[in-house]
């Protein structure tokens, strides 16, 4: 990952907020995630390496999604049991018991509270996730 961002004048973190890289190569003109005052929020993420969506039914996407929020936590010094909130899109609402269960296997332990809603997502994506983090200053 890049270099630890420093805080702004207001104590404000942003990570990321050069933008990434989404599909195609396209410019994506977002903070991957934001801290302030022991806040987080990581923007959404779908399951994309490289630029790419991955190919895969939605356990294999719905990891690599959940891997990708999880790297941003811990760039920030965060895990799992920081995360108080989740929100999650399905493209497809069939998805939900597979993605509930790899879910548990990730936040089993610390379950956050979540939101669900089915909506079309970037091409070929099958779930997208975000979150909020808490962690005392």
């Amino acid at each position: 990952m890049n270099s630890s961002p420093t805080a702004d004048a207001n104590g404000i973190i942003r990570y990321g907020a050069a933008g990434g890289t989404g599909q195609g190569g396209q410019h994506m003109p977002f903070s991957r995630a934001v801290q302030a005052d022991g806040w987080l929020y990581v923007s959404g993420q779908v399951p994309m390496r490289d630029g790419e969506v991955v190919e895969g039914g939605i356990v294999t996407q719905s990891r690599v999604a959940i891997e990708n929020v999880l790297a941003i936590l811990r760039e920030a010094g965060y895990g799992p049991e920081h995360v108080v909130r989740c929100g999650v899109w399905l493209d497809d609402p069939r998805d939900f018991a597979a993605f509930n269960k790899v879910f548990l296997e990730v936040f089993g332990a610390h379950p956050p509270a979540r939101a669900c809603v089915e909506s079309r997502l970037v091409i070929d994506a099958r779930v997208e996730v975000d979150c909020v983090a808490y962690k005392k200053p």
